[in-house]
């Protein structure tokens, strides 16, 4: 489509990037910018913050998708309007077990479907799994880049403030569910429908219960490791799009 998306305000015109990297939050898109060169902004409308750059030669979209599944789901349905296949989540998380520490990165091979934008599309018997290529070649680039990831299972929902937040935590930690956000599944779900490839990575700033009792004045300590993890993620996404463009090309 040559005319701009309702949404994202961006066309097959502006941009030929196959790769597109998703924060939630609009201000991290500038902070995605750091990493790239030859940055172009295009701006924000609502919660869609959006900008171009390139990465060892690679044309990289960074669209920022808001808080939750519905908004998540305009992106990627808009982003695969014009022309973008593989989009690579960067967020936040809760973690759900006792072991991870803030700062840490999690990457997502598949989620529950605890949200309900996925469930207006296709019924919860349907999965919500990444590209397998993409989660090996985050993981691979992890060992390499020596930051300290954890992979599997996570859990997306919609709301903080239910009246029962811990029991719902504590029965799917049992699970062994490694974390929870809004937006894993639902992307997962509409990017399968609609052909496209997703990875999700996600950035601990919220430890397991009980963690932070011991350190919640030490607020400086917090801030640094969960702005060290969103470095990470956001380096960890880079590094494995370029991988796979040298795969995808050779």
């Amino acid at each position: 489509m040559n005319s701009p998306q309702p949404h994202i305000r961006l066309s097959r015109q502006m941009t030929d990037a196959y790769y597109a990297l998703l924060p939630g939050d609009p201000q991290r898109v500038e902070h995605v910018a750091r990493f790239l060169q030859q940055v172009e902004n295009f701006g924000q409308h609502r919660e869609y913050r959006a900008l171009r750059g390139w990465y060892r030669g690679i044309e990289v979209l960074v669209v920022s998708t808001g808080m939750g599944g519905p908004s998540t789901a305009v992106a990627a349905e808009e982003l695969h309007q014009i022309g973008v296949d593989c989009l690579v989540r960067i967020g936040s998380c809760g973690a759900l077990q006792p072991s991870m520490k803030l700062g840490d990165l999690v990457i997502a091979s598949a989620a529950v479907r605890d949200d309900g934008t996925g469930k207006a599309y296709v019924p919860t018997s349907y999965p919500a799994s990444a590209d397998s290529d993409l989660v090996y070649l985050l993981r691979q680039q992890a060992r390499k880049l020596g930051y300290t990831t954890h992979c599997g299972y996570v859990r997306s929902h919609d709301s903080f403030y239910t009246d029962r937040e811990q029991e719902i935590c504590n029965y799917w930690s049992a699970k062994g569910i490694l974390a929870a956000d809004m937006e894993t599944a639902p992307l997962m779900v509409v990017g399968a429908l609609r052909n496209m490839r997703i990875a999700s990575i996600l950035n601990v700033v919220v430890e397991h219960e009980g963690c932070l009792t011991e350190s919640i004045n030490d607020y400086q300590q917090q801030e640094h490791c969960c702005q060290q993890g969103e470095e990470h993620e956001i380096l960890l996404a880079l590094e494995a799009m370029y991988q796979d463009h040298l795969e995808r090309t050779q």
